[in-house]
């Protein structure tokens, strides 16, 4: 590299339904990084499918800024593909990845590279506590990584978000891997490479409301958990050999009963109650196995994560893993 190249650097922001946000991002973004003079950045802006405008505020974005491009999925396919879908369409030699709702703050973005020219190949942000977050928010969160840690051999580190850095070794390692369903953070786990934390308060939102609901966050840890660890499956042969153990111990009460006493254990309250509760069981665990089949399903179909599509106002760039509908 000659002395008076600089080191580009990506910046990929998913957005969906974000109109009411995104000009106070890009205001901020860009104050940010035009007091760094030591790289060229790139600003690659993912619309997941918007439906309130954001797509044509973007446009305008990039027609006044020549380092914005915009990509536009075909429709929502959901945060993680958007942001999939960035990674494998930017060119810098590190790509930083953050939300366009200001909760991620751009502040960051001179230590997140400071911590990369320290020789990180990931630099990802631990969020401590998000201001305003609910209590229910807080508790499911740490319920869902103390779970997750505990069943899967690949460490996700509590609070670990989607803001953070990759360098071009470890984006192609990610891009590389071919999952359908996607749980990020975990794949940046498991994929390794010298790796640090920073930590930070998640300030609340400037404007508009959260689109990521609970069936969304529901979605993303199912994802997590069947997509790091069989262990559920393990889980459940341990349980029905237990219920199986169960039920022997409860037969042989009933036949000393007999043999003792000469009766049985009346009550068919009891036989219906046993009954139904070893049903529940079984069909919980035929839906456990049924989830996995289902991602098998899921991928051997081999469908892209997304799609793309043109816009009038720019050319999109050749795509490899996405396509242009």
């Amino acid at each position: 590299m000659s002395p008076s190249k600089k080191t580009a650097v990506s910046v990929v922001v998913p957005c969906f339904n974000e109109a009411e946000m995104i000009g106070l991002f890009h205001t901020e973004l860009t104050r940010v990084i035009d007091a760094i003079d030591e790289y060229d950045f790139q600003i690659c802006y993912v619309d997941d499918g918007s439906q309130d405008g954001t797509i044509g505020k973007l446009t305008t974005l990039a027609a006044r800024d020549g380092r914005v491009q915009v990509l536009a999925l075909s429709r929502n396919f959901g945060h993680q593909a958007a942001l999939m879908a960035g990674l494998e369409n930017v060119t810098g030699d590190a790509v930083i990845t953050l939300d366009s709702d200001l909760q991620h703050p751009p502040s960051f973005i001179p230590q997140i590279l400071k911590a990369w020219t320290q020789g990180f190949d990931i630099v990802s942000m631990v969020r401590e506590t998000t201001d305003g977050a609910s209590l229910f928010k807080r508790i499911s969160s740490a319920l869902f990584y103390k779970l997750l840690n505990t069943i899967s051999d690949t460490k996700v580190v509590p609070g670990a978000s989607d803001f953070m850095l990759l360098s071009r070794q470890a984006k192609e390692a990610l891009t590389a891997l071919p999952d359908r369903h996607l749980f990020i953070r975990g794949m940046i786990s498991w994929i390794g490479f010298p790796r640090t934390f920073i930590h930070y308060t998640a300030p609340p939102r400037a404007a508009g409301k959260s689109k990521y609901g609970l069936g969304k966050m529901i979605t993303l840890s199912l994802n997590g958990i069947f997509s790091l660890s069989i262990k559920p499956i393990t889980l459940a042969i341990r349980v029905g050999t237990a219920i199986i153990l169960m039920s022997g111990a409860y037969f042989t009460y009933i036949a000393g009963r007999y043999v003792l006493f000469g009766d049985l254990v009346p009550g068919w309250a009891s036989i219906a109650t046993l009954v139904m509760f070893f049903s529940g069981v079984h069909l919980c665990f035929i839906g456990l196995i049924g989830q996995y089949l289902g991602r098998v399903f899921e991928q051997v179909k081999n469908r892209p994560r997304y799609y793309l599509k043109e816009l009038p106002e720019f050319q999109m760039q050749s795509q490899t893993k996405g396509k242009v509908a």
